[in-house]
């Protein structure tokens, strides 16, 4: 018995030889690309304008560090990147960060950090995946935590720029 036991197992673990290890999924491949947003018809069209681009970066940004959109001040556009700061709740100090969306999803990065390590775009396994859908001047982002939760925050964003 014991050495039919010890067989099985020294034959599953050869099996598992030679296999090619899991790649981590990207938050793209953990969250279904059609993620449930409210029931209102939503455009969230494959490549924005550079005026769409911009609200939706604020909106984002605002979204998922907690700040009002009218604190979120873009200071420019680099392709398809913005670049963006507002003052941090804590210490008044700026935050920075750049942005880029398109596809329905938002991805940031932040800058200016004292570990080089952590300024990259925020687009691994463990972050949350952060998408977008656009309703005119109403901007719905929905954030999809590492857990699975989501939280949703509906902001206004005018085309003309001004938040409302």
């Amino acid at each position: 018995m014991r050495r039919a036991l010890i067989l099985s197992l020294t034959a599953m673990a050869l099996s598992a030889c030679g296999k090619p290890a899991e790649t981590a999924a990207t938050p793209a491949e953990t969250v279904a690309p059609t993620a449930p947003v409210s029931g209102a018809v939503a455009r969230s069209p494959a490549v924005l304008t550079a005026v769409d681009l911009r609200r939706v970066c604020r909106a984002g940004l605002a979204a998922i560090h907690g700040q009002q959109v009218e604190a979120i001040e873009l200071t420019g556009l680099e392709g398809q990147v913005v670049n963006a700061q507002w003052r941090a709740p804590v210490d008044g100090g700026m935050m920075k960060a750049q942005c880029r969306a398109a596809d329905g999803l938002v991805v940031w990065k932040p800058l200016d950090l004292p570990d080089p390590a952590s300024v990259r775009w925020m687009n691994a396994s463990g972050d949350p995946v952060m998408r977008y859908a656009m309703r005119g001047d109403e901007i719905e982002i929905t954030q999809t935590l590492p857990d699975g939760t989501t939280q949703t925050a509906m902001m206004t964003m005018p085309a003309n720029g001004e938040a409302g």
